[in-house]
């Protein structure tokens, strides 16, 4: 299978300079003029795909070829962009940054290469004028297997402002596809971890994408991109099913850390061979309900996560821990993403009824797998305010920021892994679990630094590691048969 969907990698030379609006704008403004358009982000962001959705109506996805491994960016592309009349990729940090110490891992470049796309740069022009051309000239001459095929400036000042721009830009050859004037920013309101997401927005995330659109379809060529779109090489190979990918062969492990300073208990799963998904497909006669948590709170969570556990045989049904009072009726399993709970920590503490209805589903032995915001959701309180008390840990916030990508294997046989399973995760939080781990761990890591974290009791499987589960689908075949079996 041939994929030969037109396509745009939106790049820019650092943080802050208007990749977002760009990124956003184009895909809304593509979008109304009755294409259908694919949204991408490169990288582990939960929060961009939000406002991709919204400009475009399809569910904005993450390409990340840290958590997914590169040879996966190709094929989730395709399946994300199946159907589509083009694909507008949003890109992480500066082009060339990627993982720490990992050469062009996980950058925006490395994912260009891998869809063979060209690029768009936006610069921030507000502070230079012939000076734009060295650092134009920089970023296409770095790698040369890049295409940047066009930039858009942004802050510009004045019609001599971008005379100057422009002029400067001609000796690069590099073709100018749009000028952004300096005006009050849209409003996109950010807080301790980023950009405030689209489900707690509502009406005012709509105005702020609409704003976006006019924005840079007022001072884009659209044509010009949806020409250099089509410029676009064929991507070989089929695009990721989940179905497929349950039954099919797993990837090589990687080569387990060694013991090191890690606890004497955890020494034997790291040490130990990395088990095998077993063959074949659970039973999927009878579907098991999995409860899926959402709303407000709970905004962090990868598209493909509720495609493999429907594959697996689940019935993924979403709730809102600060409106729903109990679980959905029937709740054999419950996953518990990213979020905000410290935002709304007031408010799910007083749902009592759903708190005490989760400690209830976790003390009864059923599977249950949280992320970050979910781990602090199953503690005894936090910020000094009760929790569900599925774990006996207390959370708070913190001042320190704790971000990066991490390389984990799992310590104890839970719900999710056996004990030796290797995953790749990320860490972003401004909060702290004290303990930071239970008698049995759920992961150990070995950078930065060597330690274990988590909790895996009973049938919860609770961490701060946001995990891609497509890079290793048999979790969600090991979660759905331990909702069957528990």
């Amino acid at each position: 299978m041939v994929t030969s969907v037109p396509r745009l990698v939106i790049a820019a030379p650092s943080s802050g300079s208007g990749k977002t609006t760009v990124a956003t704008g184009l895909m809304a403004a593509f979008t109304a003029r009755g294409l259908a358009v694919s949204p991408h982000k490169v990288g582990p962001d939960y929060i961009d795909p939000g406002y991709h959705t919204l400009a475009t109506g399809r569910v904005g996805r993450n390409l990340d070829a840290y958590l997914c491994g590169p040879e996966l960016v190709g094929p989730l592309f395709a399946h994300g962009a199946r159907g589509c009349d083009i694909a507008v990729v949003e890109g992480v940090m500066g082009l060339y940054d990627g993982a720490a110490g990992e050469g062009e891992l996980a950058s925006t470049a490395q994912v260009a290469k891998l869809l063979r796309a060209p690029v768009v740069l936006v610069v921030d022009a507000s502070s230079q004028s012939r000076s734009v051309a060295a650092l134009v000239h920089g970023f296409v001459s770095f790698d040369p297997e890049v295409r940047i095929g066009g930039v858009i400036l942004n802050k510009v000042g004045s019609d001599r402002h971008e005379a100057l721009l422009r002029e400067a830009l001609d000796s690069v050859g590099v073709p100018v596809l749009g000028v952004l004037r300096r005006a009050a920013p849209v409003e996109t309101p950010s807080r301790h971890l980023g950009l405030v997401p689209v489900a707690e927005r509502g009406a005012l995330a709509v105005e702020a994408v609409a704003a976006m659109a006019a924005q840079v379809a007022g001072g884009c060529d659209l044509a010009a991109l949806v020409a250099l779109a089509r410029s676009a090489g064929p991507l070989a190979g089929a695009g990721w099913d989940a179905g497929e990918a349950l039954v099919s062969s797993p990837p090589p492990p990687l080569p387990l850390p060694s013991p090191g300073a890690l606890p004497p208990d955890s020494r034997s799963a790291l040490d130990g061979p990395r088990p095998q998904a077993p063959d074949g497909l659970v039973d999927a006669g009878r579907p098991v309900r999995v409860a899926v948590a959402g709303g407000a709170a709970f905004t962090f969570s990868y598209s493909e996560h509720a495609e493999l556990l429907t594959a697996a045989g689940a019935e993924v049904v979403v709730f809102d821990p600060l409106r729903d009072e109990e679980l959905p009726e029937g709740t054999a399993g419950l996953v518990v993403g990213g979020g905000f709970p410290e935002v709304y920590a007031s408010e799910l503490s007083a749902n009592e009824g759903l708190r005490k209805s989760v400690a209830e589903l976790a003390l009864n032995g059923a599977p249950v797998a949280a992320e970050c915001a979910g781990l602090l959701y199953l503690c005894r309180d936090l910020d000094g305010l009760p929790m569900c008390g599925v774990l006996d840990a207390s959370a708070r916030m913190s001042e320190r920021l704790t971000l990066g990508y991490r390389d984990a294997v799992a310590v104890s046989d839970s719900t999710l892994a056996g004990a030796g399973t290797r995953m790749r995760g990320h860490e972003f939080h401004r909060t702290v679990v004290e303990p930071d781990a239970g008698s049995a761990p759920a992961w150990g890591m070995r950078a930065p630094e060597r330690r274990v974290e988590g909790f895996v009791e009973r049938g919860v499987h609770a961490s701060y590691l946001h995990t891609h589960w497509a890079s290793e689908p048999g979790v969600a075949r090991r979660f759905v048969e331990r909702c069957r079996t528990s």
